[in-house]
């Protein structure tokens, strides 16, 4: 049995793959993030992959997930806010309107000289739509520190990101970071013999 690494630090992946019971290491990848594509589908794709591949590198026998999340608004892609004030300009900027989610996830294996053998990559998109957001919460939301490290400055299941969101079409633990349903159909049409529950 391949050991399963998930090359990823996001607190969020790793409790979606504990919660059906996934036995997994964590291995946070160290891999540039710089896309070289251009559509929301293709980009989240190729950061997944460059996630895993960067792991599998130093690997032998095992089998890497990699994972990465975007947010796409009116044709640009957001990631995480490098400062508290972007973050507030993201956050005017979803107000009452519908942005995507995108995740994409890489299956990488490896062999015993850290070779790859096989790879697998896919991607989920889910619509969320925001409600008008005032001043006041999107400060307070900012000021307790969540949106620093999330795509579109917003964490749908955080406490006051929860209240921003009107509606959504589609996975909700896409939005999450992670989509779960979708990994495990992907897991036992392509590695049926890793897709157990314990």
């Amino acid at each position: 049995m391949h050991r399963i690494i998930l090359a990823s630090k996001s607190p969020r992946r790793k409790k979606l793959l504990e919660q059906i019971g996934f036995t997994f290491e964590v291995i946070p990848s160290h891999a540039e993030e710089n896309p070289t594509k251009s559509t929301p589908e293709e980009v989240v794709c190729e950061l997944a992959e460059l996630k895993a591949t960067e792991v599998a590198a130093s690997q032998p026998g095992c089998f890497i997930i990699g994972s990465d999340t975007i947010v796409e608004h009116e044709g640009e892609i957001l990631g995480k806010p490098a400062t508290p004030e972007e973050a507030k300009t993201t956050l005017k900027r979803l107000s009452e309107t519908t942005h995507r989610v995108y995740t994409g996830v890489s299956f990488v294996k490896t062999d015993k000289n850290a070779e790859i053998t096989g790879y697998h990559s896919f991607y989920e998109q889910t619509k969320v739509t925001f409600s008008a957001l005032g001043e006041e919460e999107i400060d307070a939301y900012v000021k307790k520190g969540h949106p620093m490290d999330k795509a579109g400055a917003y964490g749908i299941q955080d406490d006051l990101g929860a209240i921003f969101v009107e509606k959504i079409e589609g996975d909700y633990y896409n939005v999450v970071g992670f989509p779960i349903n979708r990994f495990f159909r992907e897991l036992k049409h392509f590695y049926p013999e890793l897709a157990t529950l314990s």
